[in-house]
């Protein structure tokens, strides 16, 4: 028994200590050139500037200078000019709504994000977000930790395989579990601390409050959107998964509407990204249509339409639910292409949309549509199967 003892007493300490006795290095300084000190900064920073040059040269990129331009713009109003100049910045082709940020200073944003921001309030919100995570070099430390709790959990297998009783051996499997849980539990508090630091930043930039809780608000409507779309259960936000690496959207709205609770109101540069986003909105949008997800993505473009559904929105939704393919749903995207061509009647792919909604619903009609759609695009790179759909 004694031996035992000392055994759990041994495998808590290391769960509970070995964390807290690696030394954080000083913060480095933001402007100018940084070398990495440590052994364990050497070996991370070879790592992901390798990661980084793929990236650059990635067909993933967006070659798009002033939508980069402007989001190195927010960041630095988020968190100061001289804290961002050592950061680079890179925009990606993925639908999905994520950003991140490296400790050599890579911030990726996901052309997703875009699709998911009301306002730049919001956009600043996620970009100080993820460069609270770079400040306090939550990378590195994530790394250290994993790697310390990685080695006492296959010690603890070595012990469980070997151990001369059983409850030597249901110890180690205990502290091992304990060990894999701390990792993730970790990582969730960094998550918050990062949560809490980036929004001093967009709060000190005079950013809307509202930003920070409604993002996470909305995050989860679009689950339930998709879950209802897919005919399956809603998530249950109040419940962390034991590898949860985030903490729920819900505690993540909750507590930071507790902070910016009475605040008074802000700039939301609401016209400002719309205008930044626009000449690339479609390219996002037929990206979104991609992921076949009709539940999410009805209610996000019932999110980008606000109040006034313009012709490109109207386009995609029928586009939307022509994919489906229901009956009832190719008589729903026929009314969503005709109220497209109302707002501009110089939609070609409005008018292709319609033509091929109509027709797959048993509507001959439909080959006007294709014919106008023609017409307008006499270069169509489609235009030889489109003639054979016409009478």
């Amino acid at each position: 028994m004694p031996r035992l003892r000392r055994f759990a007493l041994l495998g808590a300490a290391a769960v509970l200590g070995i964390a807290a006795s690696v030394p954080r290095p000083p913060l480095p300084p933001y402007a100018g050139a940084y070398e990495p000190q440590s052994v364990d900064e050497r070996g991370l920073w070879m790592q992901l500037d390798e990661a980084e040059r793929t990236l650059r040269d990635s067909a993933f990129v967006v070659k798009d200078a002033t939508l980069t331009g402007y989001v190195r713009a927010v960041l630095c109003r988020t968190v100061g000019a001289e804290r961002c100049m050592g950061t680079r910045v890179y925009v990606i082709r993925d639908p999905e709504f994520n950003a991140s940020m490296t400790p050599n200073g890579t911030l990726v944003v996901n052309t997703g994000l875009f699709m998911r921001v009301r306002d730049e309030a919001e956009l600043a919100a996620v970009l100080g977000h993820e460069f609270a995570h770079f400040e306090q070099r939550h990378g590195l430390h994530r790394f250290q930790h994993s790697r310390s709790m990685t080695d006492v959990a296959a010690w603890m297998g070595v012990i469980a395989a070997s151990g001369a009783s059983y409850q030597i051996r249901s110890a180690a499997v205990d502290v091992s579990h304990s060990t894999i849980g701390s990792i993730f539990a970790f990582n969730r508090d960094e998550e918050r601390e990062a949560d809490m630091l980036g929004a001093k930043y967009m709060l000190a930039a005079g950013y809307d409050p509202k930003a920070l809780p409604d993002i996470w608000t909305r995050a989860m409507d679009e689950a339930d959107a998709t879950s209802f779309g897919r005919k399956q259960k809603s998530h249950r936000y109040d419940r962390l998964s034991f590898f949860a690496s985030h903490p729920t959207n819900l505690e993540r709205a909750t507590y930071l509407r507790g902070l910016v609770a009475g605040m008074g109101q802000g700039d939301t540069g609401h016209d400002v990204l719309r205008t930044a986003i626009k000449p690339l909105r479609g390219a996002f949008i037929a990206d979104q249509l991609k992921l076949n997800d009709f539940g999410g993505t009805e209610y996000l473009f019932g999110q980008l339409a606000g109040d006034a559904w313009d012709a490109e929105l109207l386009r995609a939704r029928g586009d939307l639910y022509r994919a489906r393919g229901n009956p009832r749903d190719l008589v729903s995207a026929a009314g969503f292409y005709a109220q497209a061509i109302a707002l501009d009647p110089a939609d070609a792919d409005a008018y292709r949309g319609l033509g091929l909604a109509r027709l797959r619903g048993g509507d001959a009609q439909g080959a006007e549509a294709l014919k106008r759609y023609l017409a307008l695009r006499p270069d169509a790179p489609d235009r030889a199967m489109i003639q054979t759909l016409l009478p």
